[in-house]
């Protein structure tokens, strides 16, 4: 089951295409990251799946509701943390959270108090006075204490420092962990997400240009590198999975983008001989990066 579907999802401003025609899946239990530099629509389409802006076209559902209709029964099952997100700065910690949990008849009043211990917050310090990463715990804290089904985050590691962050990723994992809520996150901080998703899709202005496990994805890439024997053929006729190919004397290098070893070890042998081949992993950073450049030379080509 799916606790988000979009199809066709397209958002303009004016003659401004912020995003195209999007499809995506969020299966249900999953912590599931979109990728992308600043501008490619990661936000815009939060903000549709949350009904702060209406589609121009296309659907999108969150928990099997049509997004156009999220009214306050649905969000009470949605936590949404936003990096512009404002809660009210006069009040106190504890004042903030006596005054959103009327609002949740799920509220649990014992998680609440193991994430003021866990974040370490001050209750009765005003959030005017917290830091930006006190406050951003102090807005999780609130959107996690009801337990909702579905947790949508927004670029939520912006401006953090270090220690901060790892508070916060502990606290989204052990949410994850328990396997009853999703996790839908928005950001360009590759190797923090790397630490949560177990599903990427990276949008590039406005269009998904990929959408896929994390776990297969990283399985798929490699960073190979091939010693050559006597024999120093010309790098004609590869494979189209072989990208960013380069030569420097008798090495070899390039990123197989579909990579099985015994297929890719013999590739190498086929065109090599006596070639010596060694395969290594990349990370999520990494293939994201070989991703943009692949996908900015195409367009080059095609203009």
């Amino acid at each position: 089951m799916n606790q988000i579907e979009t199809r066709g999802l397209t958002r303009r401003y004016g003659r401004t295409e912020a995003v195209h025609a999007l499809d995506l899946e969020v299966p249900n239990g999953s912590v599931f990251a979109l990728l992308g530099p600043n501008g490619a629509g990661k936000t815009t389409t939060l903000k549709v799946l949350m009904n702060l802006l209406a589609p121009t076209s296309g659907v999108a559902t969150v928990l099997g509701v049509d997004s156009r209709r999220l009214g306050a029964r649905a969000r009470t099952q949605i936590g949404y943390v936003s990096e512009n997100q404002q809660l009210p700065r006069w009040m106190t910690v504890r004042q903030v959270l006596d005054f959103c949990r009327p609002f949740y008849p799920t509220w649990d009043r014992e998680l609440e108090a193991a994430l003021l211990r866990q974040f370490d917050l001050p209750e009765d310090r005003k959030l005017a006075h917290l830091s930006r990463g006190m406050a951003m715990k102090a807005a999780l804290l609130a959107s996690l204490a009801y337990r909702p089904k579905l947790l949508v985050l927004d670029e939520p590691f912006s401006g953090l420092d270090p220690l901060v962050r790892d508070d916060f990723i502990r606290g989204v994992l052990e949410v994850s962990a328990q396997g009853e809520w999703t996790v839908l996150l928005a950001s360009h901080d590759i190797e923090e997400v790397e630490r949560l998703a177990d599903h990427v899709a990276m949008l590039e202005e406005g269009r998904r240009t990929l959408c896929e496990r994390t776990e297969s994805l990283q399985a798929r890439f490699r960073r190979v590198e091939v010693t050559l024997g006597e024999v120093t053929p010309a790098l004609e006729g590869l494979p189209t999975t072989w990208v960013e190919v380069e030569r420097a004397g008798r090495v070899v290098k390039f990123v197989e983008t579909r990579y099985e070893r015994d297929a890719t070890e013999g590739a190498c042998r086929t065109r090599f001989v006596d070639a010596a081949v060694v395969a290594k992993p990349m990370t999520l950073r990494e293939i994201f990066l070989v991703l943009a450049r692949q996908g900015r030379t195409n367009k080059e080509r095609a203009a």
